[in-house]
């Protein structure tokens, strides 16, 4: 049985479907082993002299976040165990004013930096008591708030030193054009243009993660903040000459009765 004519166009067409399919698939192979031999460095020329401050940048930016992560765990600044069992033994009369104070000295919390500053002040008004926790609360939080800036920095210098080698890169590119080397030849504007975009994004790739870190730092200091004067006006009530005299009278019904 012979082939008729319109099995013929059909076989054409599959033909002719199949031959444009390879070489777009060639094509594609030869850009992507073109794209995989670029080096890192070719990458980071092509971005501009302004984007080496942004990589130097994302590493001071990684450095401090790791520093700050550690600084700011609970257990370094306000471990729940140690606090709720001082107060508990002061409230209950167990601790005088210096096995208090020893106390607070061998633990290296910012808790207990605040409740030997408050223990200091042992059987004075509440008011002096209560400017000895605000103090030392006051240099706790600027420690607890170190570096931060370092982070609140990196976001915002990051997207303008992007938009700048941005910039410079657009001016360099057009200049090329200008020349007359360069007429007739547009794939020198289009990778000037795309080197010049490669800054902005990475700053913005920088930028992005540092202001989100930041907010989380503050709010977590903030909280920690908190904590610290809700724990030492507790304190404050406790071991000031307002608060042992209220103890003082709240346990004399008791003894009475008792005897």
């Amino acid at each position: 049985m012979r082939p008729t004519t319109q099995s013929k166009l059909l076989f054409a067409r599959v033909i002719a479907i199949l031959f444009v399919m390879a070489n777009a698939t060639e094509c594609w192979a030869q850009e992507t082993v073109t794209l995989q031999t670029k080096s890192l460095w070719q990458m980071l020329w092509s971005g501009g002299p302004l984007l080496l401050p942004i990589v130097i940048c994302s590493f001071v930016l990684m450095l401090v976040v790791f520093e700050r992560t550690l600084s700011l765990r609970r257990s370094r600044v306000l471990p729940r165990l140690f606090t709720e069992r001082f107060l508990l033994q002061i409230s209950e009369g167990a601790l005088d004013r210096s096995e208090a104070l020893n106390r607070c000295l061998e633990n290296d919390s910012y808790i207990a930096q605040v409740f030997a500053a408050a223990v200091r002040k042992w059987g004075k008004p509440a008011v002096e008591v209560e400017q000895a926790v605000l103090d030392e609360g006051e240099r706790a939080a600027n420690e607890l708030r170190r570096f931060l800036r370092v982070i609140n920095g990196v976001a915002t210098v990051c997207p303008l030193m992007g938009l700048l080698g941005t910039v410079w890169g657009m001016m360099e590119a057009f200049e090329a054009i200008a020349s007359s080397s360069a007429m007739g030849r547009p794939e020198l504007l289009a990778g000037g243009i795309g080197g010049a975009l490669l800054s902005t994004a990475a700053g913005l790739s920088v930028a992005i993660p540092a202001l989100i870190l930041y907010l989380w730092f503050v709010g977590r200091v903030d909280t920690l903040v908190m904590e610290i004067d809700r724990r030492g006006q507790t304190l404050v009530n406790l071991i000031s000459a307002e608060g042992l005299e209220e103890r003082r009278t709240s346990r004399k019904p008791k003894l009475k009765k008792a005897a």
